[in-house]
């Protein structure tokens, strides 16, 4: 008898098919991340789990449980780094996740907060709210223009190349990028030697890496320094990536131009300094947040689930 567990509601498509793979499927409806308690009682309780972002399986999580229950952690999202991936394989827990599925989503919110920064959206809708528009004038919130500018693109895998293509051929833009190797993308791109030559070039530097201990804080004063003060960041990967007090800084003194954010350093708290700016484009972590991604995210889950349940190895086995 298989039971499994989903740490969240999901779209009504992926509950019908773990339904139909499973003898019992039990979904939490809170939304909140779980608590360490409850994440070990999963390890104990159920066949297989399906966790998402926030669900912190730490090295503590896994400290005592010898032998669990549990053989499988189905990761729903692409990133991992809220599991401990040595600590779930010295407990004899595999992790899967579901790359592919959030690629052109992810790659799409790029784009937007790209313009939205740039053009400064955000900026000119809370006007229009506010009853404070006097009118079109022609030096009315003058923004960047997009077309044909450089855009850097920190991270070259699956999104990274997602986003070049978008900016390539949809606003002709030049692409430079910075990755550990070097990248065929089927059009010309510059491989930047460091992050800093990147920054000193780039009209709009994206930033598309994965998280984790050796990316945390990867992006902070030095960059910022680097970049053109006519120019606009952007993350739509891990919040703790950025060092949040320099993007502050540098966005409060004018060492650059704006800030297009999707995700935050201590999500989902938001600092109050960084609401108060202007100059920058706030998201509610909305990368995959249309319904025909989640479906497929949760498949690819479900699916992953489904094979290590039944002693195959998991499509997307991390570990």
């Amino acid at each position: 008898m298989s039971r499994v567990y989903l740490t969240r509601p999901l779209p009504e498509a992926v509950l019908t098919r773990a339904r139909a793979l499973f003898d019992e499927v039990e979904v939490r409806h809170d939304t909140a991340p779980l608590k360490i308690g409850q994440m070990r009682a999963a390890l104990t309780l159920y066949d297989g789990v399906l966790p998402t972002l926030g669900d912190m399986f730490s090295a503590e999580v896994f400290r005592d449980a010898e032998s669990p229950r549990c053989k499988v952690l189905a990761n729903f999202g692409v990133g991992y780094n809220h599991i401990d991936v040595a600590a779930a394989r010295a407990a004899g827990v595999m992790v899967t996740n579901t790359p592919g599925a959030v690629t052109d989503a992810t790659a799409d919110i790029a784009m937007t907060l790209i313009l939205m920064s740039a053009r400064r959206a955000g900026e000119g809708e809370r006007l229009v709210r506010a009853g404070g528009w006097a009118g079109w004038h022609p030096t009315q919130m003058l923004g960047l223009h997009v077309t044909g500018k450089t855009v850097g693109i920190i991270g070259m895998g699956r999104i990274g190349q997602a986003i070049a293509r978008r900016c390539h051929f949809g606003f002709g833009m030049n692409v430079i990028y910075y990755n550990r190797s070097e990248k065929d993308l089927g059009f010309d791109a510059d491989r930047a030697e460091t992050m800093q030559d990147l920054a000193a070039k780039a009209d709009i530097v994206v930033v598309a890496v994965p998280g984790g201990v050796e990316t945390h804080h990867l992006i902070g004063a030095d960059l910022f320094s680097a970049m053109k003060p006519t120019a606009h960041f952007v993350n739509i990967a891990r919040g703790d990536i950025v060092d949040e007090a320099a993007l502050i800084a540098a966005l409060g003194s004018g060492q650059i131009a704006g800030a297009g954010l999707d995700v935050y350093e201590h999500e989902p708290k938001v600092p109050d300094a960084l609401r108060a700016l202007e100059n920058v484009v706030l998201l509610p972590h909305l990368g995959t947040a249309a319904l025909e991604v989640r479906e497929a995210m949760g498949l690819m889950a479900v699916e992953n689930l489904s094979a290590a349940l039944n002693g195959e190895t998991p499509p997307n086995l991390i570990s």
